[in-house]
């Protein structure tokens, strides 16, 4: 079984996949994988760097996250082209770690998995939701800014088309137990299905 597990900024995905990292399946964070694989490939970095810059992609230093998102999320362009440039290597490990253990049942973190209509690539689809009030305040404590939030919430699907899309929605805006028993709900409805 292979669970995709999208939702908004800020809605929990990262939890809910641990929470079935915990019940047994492997979890692969696709925004991980971005941050520790793909962005620290020295090919990877000169192509940031022939793109936006040193002040990006210094020769030296690991890329520099915060600019690379200040340059990319006010341009529509920009933003397809680091797709462009990170979103085949992404899938590549994707591939690997499925082809290296056919047989797990896995869980899937992807932000933009209908956004780039990447639906086939999982069994089931699982909508992280929350409160737009709980998400921008998630957002808050991580730091960014309710402009900066807001901003970054306009550039995905709307969360509605999100939850209308999924197979499956987990509703984030209690406790940490509620959120654990709805898991638990989904994971041994799946199973029976398999």
């Amino acid at each position: 079984m292979i669970l995709g597990i999208t939702g908004g900024m800020g809605c929990g995905k990262s939890t809910v996949a641990r929470l079935c990292e915990q019940r047994g399946l492997r979890r692969l964070d696709s925004d991980a994988l971005i941050r520790e694989r793909v962005l620290t490939d020295p090919a990877m970095r000169e192509a940031l760097r022939a793109e936006w810059g040193a002040d990006v992609a210094p020769v030296d230093a690991p890329v520099n996250r915060a600019r690379l998102a200040a340059r990319v999320f006010d341009d529509e362009m920009a933003l397809a082209t680091l797709e462009r440039l990170t979103h085949p290597p992404l899938f590549a490990l994707w591939r690997a770690a499925l082809r290296d253990a056919p047989t797990v049942d896995w869980a899937i973190e992807v932000p933009l998995l209908f956004e780039k209509g990447l639906e086939n690539w999982f069994d089931f689809t699982v909508c992280v939701a929350s409160s737009p009030a709980q998400q921008l305040a998630r957002l808050e404590q991580r730091g960014l800014s309710r402009a900066l939030a807001e901003q970054r919430i306009s550039k995905q699907l709307s969360l509605a088309r999100k939850i209308e899309l999924s197979d499956h929605v987990v509703w984030n805006d209690g406790s940490l137990a509620f959120l654990e028993s709805q898991v638990d709900h989904l994971l041994a409805a799946l199973r029976t299905l398999r």
